[in-house]
């Protein structure tokens, strides 16, 4: 089955809205945690506790925000509409996240009667990662059920997905490419340098980029408002065997990631002994994302998606332990080990969002629902997931074995070692698991044309009915 390709105008305007959630998931993963207890005092196991009490919260807002972008119905559509009301909350909470008052100020709550502990910078974080996840969750939700709509075709979702990714990463390398130049050309550098540059970014970029997809990309309109339970979606979703092997592959490949994301920055520390350079990591990193989209692209219309996603898994699972080998003085030699591991990571978030659409499909020609926004609930709240468990993990890892984070600092060997055995090993063995969850996965691109096909059927039957 073929359809008629997306102009390239559609595409790029749907991509602008990536833009600010791929700026802003680095910081949200390592530059803030590492910032709140390296240069503001904050304890690792606050910190810790802190971003897995504010993703817990999401168990009950990804759902909820799925359930009702699907049963939205205005003369807009009922995907922009939650894309356009997320823009405030954002910008409120990454101006508190990323310019951060001492005082703590604004902090409406006190979970101390739960014997939590958090403190006064405790409170004010959780708060304000509450408010900043839940506008994520408003724009994400309905902004990656919206691409699963603008085309039914198998190979065209891939470049949906591409043009959105390709568009994200962009913009992702241009935020971590200017704190390197403030740093070679006006000597501003350093953790709290870079947070001040990337938040004034993301408060550029928020209202300007969801802004022009809002208003320049048209939303299918006919659509039908579900009246199913929130109970009997969810149901359904776990029914699915293809959704259950793609959210349990993605979720350990994300958690894996979110590990190393999270502990690069110690390892360039307290490994490498680089203080002031490490946003240069991240400038490779992206940099090879980018260039390695529209390989990526072809391959996975040569051997399927979920082939092509293996192999970028496989790859990088052989190249993560390289680093083990490095010592002080060693940082540069990172380059070209994170180059090859950037071209193999452009499948982590290109490959299985494009995957979605097509269980989405499945669902559809199994219970005759539309419930796009249900699925991407879930994926949104199971990235999450990752996002909450891998700093637990990792900063009470530190925190057991003692490592310092404070620049400057000096640790055992042992120490040194610990942190090594968690950067390089720990994203490997989940990347495995990922790998080990997508076997046999169901949908190639003739079973996903064939579903389309009596899915439409079925559609033509009842208008003639």
């Amino acid at each position: 089955m073929t359809e008629k390709k997306l102009p390239k105008k559609t595409l790029f305007f749907y991509g602008l809205s990536e833009m600010p959630l791929s700026i802003a998931s680095l910081p949200l993963l390592a530059f803030i945690p590492n910032y709140y207890v390296s240069d503001l005092g904050l304890d690792f196991a606050v910190v810790a506790l802190v971003m897995l009490l504010a993703r817990s919260f999401d168990a009950v807002t990804d759902p909820l925000i799925g359930f009702l972008s699907d049963r939205t119905d205005t003369r807009w559509g009922r995907r922009r509409i939650w894309m356009f009301f997320s823009i405030p909350l954002l910008m409120m909470a990454t101006y508190k996240l990323f310019f951060p008052d001492n005082s703590w100020e604004w902090v409406p709550f006190n979970l101390d009667f739960l014997s939590l502990n958090l403190g006064a910078g405790g409170h004010y974080l959780l708060f304000w990662f509450l408010v900043l996840w839940f506008g994520w969750s408003m724009l994400f939700i309905p902004y990656y059920s919206w691409a699963a709509e603008l085309s039914s075709d198998y190979n065209e979702r891939s470049t949906i997905v591409g043009w959105r990714m390709f568009i994200g990463t962009f913009g992702n390398a241009i935020s971590k490419f200017l704190p390197a130049i403030a740093l070679f050309l006006f000597a501003f550098g350093g953790a709290e340098e870079t947070i001040i540059i990337i938040g004034v970014c993301l408060l550029i970029v928020i209202p300007i980029t969801i802004s022009l997809s809002v208003f320049n990309v048209p939303e299918r309109m006919d659509y039908q408002v579900k009246q199913g339970s929130l109970k009997e979606g969810l149901i359904a979703m776990w029914k699915n065997k293809a959704f259950r092997q793609l959210i349990f592959a993605y979720f350990f490949n994300y958690l894996g990631v979110t590990l190393s994301t999270l502990t690069v920055m110690f390892f360039i520390r307290g490994v490498t002994g680089e203080e002031e350079q490490g946003i240069l990591y991240f400038v490779f990193y992206y940099v090879a994302n980018l260039i390695g989209i529209p390989f990526w692209l072809w391959l996975s219309k040569k051997v399927g998606k979920h082939n092509a996603w293996k192999i970028g898994l496989s790859v990088f699972t052989i190249l993560q332990p390289c680093y083990f080998f490095l010592g002080e003085g060693d940082y540069y030699w990172m380059f070209p080990i994170t180059f090859i591991a950037g071209l193999a990571g452009s499948t982590f978030h290109l490959i299985p969002h494009a995957m979605k659409a097509d269980v989405i499909d499945y669902d559809t020609h199994l219970t005759g629902e539309d419930r796009a926004a249900q699925f991407f609930a879930a994926w949104s709240f199971v990235t999450k997931m990752a996002i909450a468990i891998a700093p637990f993990f990792a900063f009470t890892y530190l925190d057991l074995i003692g490592f310092d984070s404070t620049p400057g600092a000096i640790n055992s060997p042992e120490q040194i070692l610990g942190l090594k055995i968690l950067f390089c090993l720990g994203l490997p063995l989940f990347l495995i698991l990922a790998i080990l969850c997508v076997r046999n996965y169901p949908i190639t691109q003739q079973k996903q044309e064939e579903i389309r096909r009596e899915i439409d059927a079925k559609k033509q039957q009842a208008q003639g009915a």
